[in-house]
């Protein structure tokens, strides 16, 4: 047994955090799944120095959804670095990565360029020129190629050499494994990657440093999706079963899962991969047959033009007989192939133009791939929108056990942290089914009389109630009420539909706080949120009123005068229709009477406990908050509330909370 103390980079444990860390070092020990509901300020990072202590040689993966998320955790490795020699490294999109320019999508054109880098720096090779960087041809030819078209990637060239070892063999350059280990050694924040890197890849010295780290940090698509995860592992030389794992903010693990897993396809989709075939018909074998069939898949989609409605079920094993009929493919697995091989072509095609925008052919290719797992799995659900009358076809992913099980599984040990995966057993059901695994909810550590949480009786944003007027006289009243608590307040509801039906109503200033309401446009949106938090500074607040699942609502740090109390008005549960139907049936068929919970209800609680949880961030933030829901008070949902929570919650009316919030004003 490893000695956390060792490792552990503070002077004293927070509240209860000891108890994770053992919970944590257990689960590495005995190579379990463990998950772990533990409030902001309970000090989840030092999860790391469990690891760390009882990982006898294996590595550890980190997993986290935002740069935010991994400088908190690099913050955490800098003070082990202080007491333990290890290495760390960190791999980001490539997006705000690569310093080349060209037309395209950033990931085309990398592997583009690598390809066609790779092509000439081995020819160059072969007759003698092991240091591509050097090579007189190859400098010449990035000197005169099109920066809006490039071909060549000076940066991949320079970061890599060739040596003559029974054949010639492409190894790192010096100047890359010398970046690589100053990276690993020094963990330079990502904002300063592309400066450190200077004329080397950034992307290649992020995977030289991830090759001798001892914790490797990435993003949630590095591991979800599954492709990229095997072709990153591969290259850095981690073995899953000699590794071990831990997802931050894991109550996001299911929407990325299905994100990744769910594709789509738009009439415009056809018509551009339509138009691509038509330049490849005499250059690839199989063009015709599949331009044959994909006018079945738009007199699909006209068929179900005259539905009355925007979303709903359509049947894969159906849709597949249409295909398939007044066609020369007997399978759709057959069309699959022909669509890969087609994909690959016009591929390798661009790339050895410089052309590395988007192939719609791609997107029919995974399209169709998703219709064949659809008619096998139930997990993945067929559906049709119609928006304006223009159709789109969509497979989605509506259930993340499978892919959730496998990598934890494959992984040497799994653990999962979060402040919002309460409850706890109910996330372990959704994620791994009937895997055993521990669980463990912590209490909140901060202090309890820097906060006061309530619950309204007397309103909700149930839809037979959005337009009664009592009721929206008194969700006003709320607001105007929390508006005279002092500092700077959010209020938050369930979609942008209620957000703008209550904004009509609301004044330019309420209780001399300036208003902000959150725009749908990202720009907008960002140059609002900055000017509410630099209200403090100037003695000012504001108000902004925003959305469950929003822009404002998750992965901010309102730390201290930044935000003084919140809002959430309503059960931001997803529109009913026939289709959610199905998804809670689905569950029902897994669960029990508990799937509808799992898969309905859930979600929408924990969008709720995202936006309350902008409020506390420190020890010492104090603040209000407010459920503005009766429905939390039935014990249906009131269940899916943090234990800490259910016990301090107060039930009030309006003219309660008016007179309870006094000594917050």
């Amino acid at each position: 047994m490893g000695n956390i103390e060792d490792w552990f980079p503070y002077d004293n444990f927070r509240p209860n955090q000891e108890t994770m860390l053992n919970t944590a070092a257990e689960a590495v020990r005995e190579n379990k799944i463990c998950l772990i509901d533990a409030p902001t300020g309970s000090g989840k990072s030092s999860v790391i120095s469990a690891m760390l202590a009882n990982a006898n040689g294996r590595k550890i993966v980190v997993a986290v959804r935002t740069v935010s998320q991994l400088n908190i955790f690099i913050r955490e490795i800098e003070l082990i670095k202080r007491k333990k020699r290890i290495k760390a490294a960190y791999l980001v999109g490539k997006r705000n990565m690569c310093p080349m320019t060209g037309e395209g999508d950033i990931y085309h054109l990398c592997e583009g360029l690598k390809a066609f880098s790779s092509s000439i720096m081995r020819d160059r090779a072969q007759k003698g020129s092991l240091v591509p960087a050097n090579d007189a041809v190859i400098k010449k030819q990035i000197k005169m190629q099109d920066p809006d078209r490039p071909l060549l990637c000076p940066y991949y060239i320079k970061s890599k050499v060739f040596v003559e070892n029974d054949g010639i063999k492409m190894i790192p350059s010096n100047i890359l494994r010398a970046k690589g280990d100053e990276v690993s050694k020094s963990l330079v924040n990502p904002d300063r990657i592309k400066d450190l890197c200077s004329e080397i890849c950034p992307y290649e010295v992020m995977l030289q440093a991830s090759r001798d780290a001892d914790i490797i940090l990435l993003n949630f698509h590095h591991l979800f999706n599954e492709t990229i995860r095997e072709q990153m592992y591969l290259s850095i030389g981690i073995e899953e079963n000699n590794t071990m794992l831990l997802i931050d903010e894991a109550h996001n693990c299911s929407d990325t899962v299905q994100s990744i897993q769910t594709i789509s396809i738009s009439e415009k989709t056809l018509e551009h991969a339509q138009n691509e075939l038509t330049h490849m018909k005499n250059r690839i074998k199989g063009v015709e047959a599949v331009q044959g069939m994909l006018p079945r898949v738009r007199k699909f989609m006209e068929g179900l033009r005259r539905s009355v409605k925007k979303e709903d079920y359509f049947d894969p094993v159906m849709f597949s007989r249409f295909i398939l009929n007044e066609s020369l493919y007997n399978k759709m697995e057959d069309i699959y192939d022909d669509l890969n091989r087609i994909y690959e072509a016009i591929k390798d095609k661009k790339i050895q133009e410089g052309d590395f925008k988007e192939i719609p052919l791609e997107r029919v290719m995974e399209f169709f791939f998703r219709i064949i797992q659809a008619t096998q799995d139930p997990a993945f659900l067929t559906i049709y929108r119609k928006n304006e009358n223009m159709i789109s076809l969509e497979v989605r992913n509506i259930d993340p056990s499978s892919t959730l099980k496998e990598i934890a599984q494959n992984h040497s040990s799994c653990i999962m942290i979060s402040g919002t995966l309460s409850p706890v057993e109910s996330f372990k059901k959704l994620y791994f089914e009937d895997l055993p695994a521990l669980t463990l909810s912590l209490p909140n550590s901060f202090p309890k009389k820097n906060r006061a949480i309530y619950c309204s009786k007397d309103v909700t944003s149930a839809f037979s109630k959005r337009k009664d007027k009592d009721n929206l006289e008194k969700i006003h009243r709320y607001i105007q009420e929390f508006a005279k608590v002092k500092g700077n307040l959010a209020v938050y509801f369930p979609s942008y539909d209620m957000l703008n039906n209550i904004a009509v109503d609301i004044p330019q200033k309420i209780n001399k706080k300036e208003v902000f309401i959150e725009s749908p446009e990202t720009q907008v949106a960002n140059r609002d949120l900055r000017k509410f938090l630099s209200l403090p500074e100037m003695g000012k607040s504001g108000i902004i009123f925003g959305v469950c699942g929003g822009k404002w609502s998750e992965g901010l740090d309102y730390r201290g005068e930044l935000l003084n109390g919140a809002i959430v008005i309503g059960l931001p549960l997803a529109p009913y229709n026939d289709v959610r139907k199905m998804v809670i049936d689905y569950f029902k068929s897994k669960f029990g009477p508990e799937g509808e919970f799992i898969s309905y209800t859930l979600p929408a609680i924990n969008k709720a406990l995202q936006a309350l949880g902008r409020v506390l961030r420190t020890p010492d933030d104090t603040g209000v908050l407010l459920i503005g829901e009766a429905r939390f008070l039935e014990s249906g949902v009131k269940r899916g509330l943090p234990p800490w929570m259910q016990d301090e919650m107060v039930v009030c009316d309006v003219s309660q909370f008016s007179k309870d919030i006094a000594r917050w004003r």
